[in-house]
């Protein structure tokens, strides 16, 4: 009992402290809107940041580790790769059935000071949730119950998709388990970090197929046409069925190298 009202006091700190303390910063004084998302994006990451090293190294003294570059080469090819086959897949079956069709693109000024902002967003997100957290729940629990707790608070940080219907949340939710095994098998959260930055700045900024914030540009015209349950209606490509077939694909197919890779350990 101890030890479950620690690790949820710990939780709460961490969590609505960094909540409280991202309400409080000003915002950048430019009227540059690629500018300003950049500083909305910085202020969250440089926050978990500070509270990861505060709960890593004050906290726990060093009991629990974050790793983040293990293997950097090897993780990262592995996200890369990963994170294109996630996408592209869905992107292939759907322009090939003619659901997504491309017309026409948009002048995107400052698209890399918007990609990066993209990239600052996702690692802020990795670290929130699968960083210190996760660790959290394993060591004190396993591996098992951190998934399914972390899963609960990524789903809860992408409220806007209870109000899209059953298939938008399923697709968080499966998603959310994809990347935990296959944090799970490369050791580092680079992969994860590499894999949903490929999924939010390819599928958003460059196809216009995926939503971030309202601000953020896109530099194609992507236009999702019939069956709402295969397009995703005007939730695009992450209300599509479609994702989560592959979403569940990912899952199995990560779960078996995971239990590969325990069985040689």
């Amino acid at each position: 009992m101890r030890k479950l009202f620690i690790t949820i006091s710990k939780t709460i700190l961490f969590f609505v402290g960094w909540a409280v303390l991202v309400g409080f910063t000003p915002d950048i004084p430019t009227d540059n809107p690629a500018i300003l998302r950049l500083g909305w994006e910085f202020t969250p990451l440089l926050t978990i940041i500070v509270f990861t090293l505060v709960f890593v190294f004050v906290l726990e003294k060093r009991n629990i580790k974050v790793p983040i570059f293990n293997d950097f080469y090897k993780n990262f090819f592995i996200g890369i790769v990963t994170g294109f086959l996630w996408l592209g897949s869905v992107v292939v079956i759907l322009m090939l059935t003619g659901i997504m069709v491309i017309q026409g693109e948009n002048k995107v000024e400052y698209i890399l000071i918007w990609m990066l902002s993209s990239l600052l967003n996702v690692v802020m997100q990795e670290l929130l949730i699968r960083g210190y957290l996760y660790q959290l729940f394993k060591k004190n629990y396993n591996a098992i119950i951190s998934g399914f707790l972390t899963t609960i608070l990524f789903t809860a940080m992408h409220g806007g998709a209870f109000e899209a219907g059953i298939i938008p949340v399923l697709n968080i939710i499966t998603m959310s388990i994809f990347v935990i095994l296959l944090l799970e098998y490369t050791g580092t959260l680079l992969a994860p970090i590499i894999v949903h930055f490929v999924w939010n700045t390819i599928g958003c900024i460059i196809l216009g197929g995926v939503s971030l914030a309202s601000d953020y540009p896109n530099l194609l015209n992507s236009i999702f046409k019939g069956n709402i349950l295969l397009s995703g209606g005007i939730y695009k490509i992450e209300g599509s069925i479609i994702v989560l077939v592959i979403n569940i694909l990912l899952i199995v197919t990560f779960f078996l190298l995971n239990k590969n890779k325990n069985s040689k350990n």
